[in-house]
């Protein structure tokens, strides 16, 4: 009886340790998957802290200067510049399907710069960081 209950013991203790075996390598799974979004978000973030720290100083300084600009202003001028802008037609002669195109064109140029400052602008991982160089569906997105 004793040799069977050793084996027993053998058997259970061999089967619990692939149950162990298995969870650990499930464990190291989901530490790498971890890793690597880490690795990911760490450099989406500092890309654009980049961005934002580049868009800041011009935006400060343009504020200053709209702040300077408009202290030296009267306040009468300002309201009669206001004035004429709320009050004008469309009659100047701007075609409005002209502006709809440029504001295609807008688009147009801002998907470009978010695709060159290394986010994907294809439908496929739309807003997510390149990691890998350049991305056909973009390209061809681009392209179109």
């Amino acid at each position: 009886m004793e040799k069977k209950e050793i084996f027993e013991q053998m058997d259970e203790l061999d089967t619990r340790m692939g149950q162990f075996h298995t969870e650990l390598g499930a464990l190291k799974q989901r530490v790498k998957q971890l890793l690597e979004e880490n690795k990911r978000l760490s450099l989406e973030n500092s890309q654009l802290r980049k961005i934002l720290k580049r868009e800041t100083v011009p935006e400060q300084a343009a504020s200053a200067a709209r702040t300077e600009t408009a202290a030296a202003k009267p306040k009468r001028q300002t309201e009669a510049a206001s004035y004429e802008v709320s009050t004008a037609d469309h009659s100047d002669g701007i075609d409005p399907f002209e502006s709809s195109q440029q504001a295609v064109g807008e688009g147009h140029d801002n998907l470009a710069r978010l695709y060159h400052e290394g986010f994907h602008i294809c439908n496929v991982y739309y807003g997510h960081l390149r990691t890998e160089g350049d991305c056909l569906f973009c390209l061809s997105f681009l392209n179109k």
